[in-house]
Order: C-alpha cells, then sequence, then structure tokens
C-alpha cells in the first residue's frame, strides 16, 4: 500500500517536466511525510472547457488525497480512499467511474513502507523504509480522481480528491510488503490520462523495468508521526539514536 510519500519538486518544474499548465493557486513548500487528506499534486489532461473537441492539455491541480465518489453523502464517515487496489478496480462502484472518466497521475519522491520486525526485547516493531529511484527522479503513480459536490449546500463548490493505483509487489519489493503502489513508466503517461478513452486494463500492471530502478532505505522512526517532516525523514538511519514510536 501507499499511506505516507514524499514530494519536494514544485509544480513549475513538474510543469516544465510534463509539458503541463500549472493551475495550483497557493505556495508551493516540499512536504516530506505527505499523509491521507493532505492536497497533494496531481497531473491530468482535458480538453478546454471553450473548445471540448479540440486538443488534450495536461494540467497540474492540487486534489484531496481521499477519493470521495461523486454519489457520497459527506465527508468524513468512513476511512479516506487514499489507496484502490488495481485488481478490483473496475468493479468498485467507488472507483469504477473515475477509472473510466478520470485517470491521473500523482508526482512523488519516492513513498514510505513498514516492515515487522524483531527488536532486542523480542517484541516485534515496525521499521520505516522508503522507496525511490536510484538515480533521484521523481516517480509518477497511477491515480484515480473524482469530482464532488456536498448534497446539503446548494451550488456547493467542486471538491477535487485522488486515490493511488496499488498492485501486489514484485521483485525486490515484495521482501518489504505484499502491496506497492502502481508506478507508471513515461510511455504509458498519455494513454492513462486520455480523457477520450474508456479505461486501460492493460496499463494497470507493474512495470519490471520501473520497478527495477528502485531503491530501498531504512530511514528513521520520526516518519511515523506526521508532526515531523523535513529531508532528514528521507535520509538512510543507521538504526542507532532516539527513536519514536509508531503513532
Amino acid at each position: 500500500m501507499c499511506g505516507r510519500y514524499a514530494i519536494t519538486v514544485d509544480p513549475a518544474s513538474s510543469a516544465a517536466d510534463l509539458d503541463a499548465i500549472d493551475e495550483t493557486d497557493d505556495e508551493f513548500t516540499p512536504d516530506y511525510n505527505v499523509a491521507p487528506t493532505t492536497r497533494v499534486l496531481t497531473v491530468v489532461a482535458r480538453h478546454d472547457r471553450d473548445d471540448p473537441e479540440g486538443s488534450v492539455t495536461r494540467r497540474i491541480r492540487r486534489m484531496r488525497w481521499g477519493l470521495v465518489p461523486s454519489f457520497a453523502d459527506e465527508i468524513g464517515r468512513s476511512a479516506p480512499l487514499f489507496n484502490a487496489r488495481s485488481e478490483s478496480v473496475a468493479t468498485k462502484p467507488s472507483f469504477a467511474q473515475s477509472l473510466r472518466y478520470r485517470r491521473c497521475l500523482v508526482p512523488m519522491d519516492g513513498w514510505y513502507e513498514w516492515q515487522v520486525e524483531p527488536a532486542p526485547d523480542g517484541k516485534a516493531r515496525k521499521v520505516p523504509y522508503f522507496m525511490s529511484r536510484d538515480d533521484g527522479e521523481p516517480i509518477c503513480m497511477a491515480g484515480l480522481w473524482s469530482v464532488w459536490h456536498d448534497p446539503r449546500v446548494v451550488d456547493s463548490p467542486p471538491l477535487l480528491s485522488t486515490t493511488v493505483l496499488t498492485a501486489e509487489s514484485v521483485a525486490q519489493l515484495s521482501n518489504l510488503h505484499h502491496r506497492m503502489p502502481l508506478i507508471l513508466p513515461r510511455d504509458r503517461w498519455d494513454a492513462w490520462l486520455d480523457p477520450d478513452s474508456l479505461g486501460h486494463p492493460d496499463l494497470i500492471v507493474p512495470s519490471a523495468e520501473e520497478v527495477a530502478r528502485i531503491g530501498m532505505r531504512r530511514v528513521s522512526d520520526k516518519v511515523n508521526s506526521v508532526r515531523n517532516n523535513g529531508p532528514d525523514l528521507t535520509a538512510p538511519f543507521d538504526g542507532g539514536g532516539d527513536q519514536l514510536v509508531l503513532l
């Protein structure tokens, strides 16, 4: 699964790299401990509202991490849908429409995962690891998005929200956790984002080439608390010093 990640590339740089329009309207701050319900960066491809038959443009938008289905009565009554299993996403009511009409990329530096390991006192503990490309380049995960309007409020503003697709872990990542976020290689981006196509089951499978680029390292238990945020969270940790308890 993917429940925490880091993103330090600002929208302007991402827009240049992705040939996209930056539609964010807030000041960007690097986030080394992104958690569900945070407003995160996403990449979509849409037609211009004034020219629905025209060309498609990539756009960088902020969305709530934790998909809110368009038919939801309200927000917060259940756990946020921050992950969606790629194997069943087409048949789940919460995700099926988004898979057909609203697919996105979720850029990040890398993500965190916890492995249960024995402690010196004999008790098991969860140890955090950070997964990222060995060359330091950003990663784009396959995501879905949705537009929600509060049915209790007349003319309520739209809430954009997103979820990250996951798959069975493969190769070296299976040694850490049985699930992993679905990394999309660059040559799949156009097809995945295309708003004129209806779903892409052939694209939501792990790319062996992309997974092979991923390295993993143990990091400090400081990441366990969402109150901690800084570059030290992704730095390699040798196991010494004070540690915090997983929250």
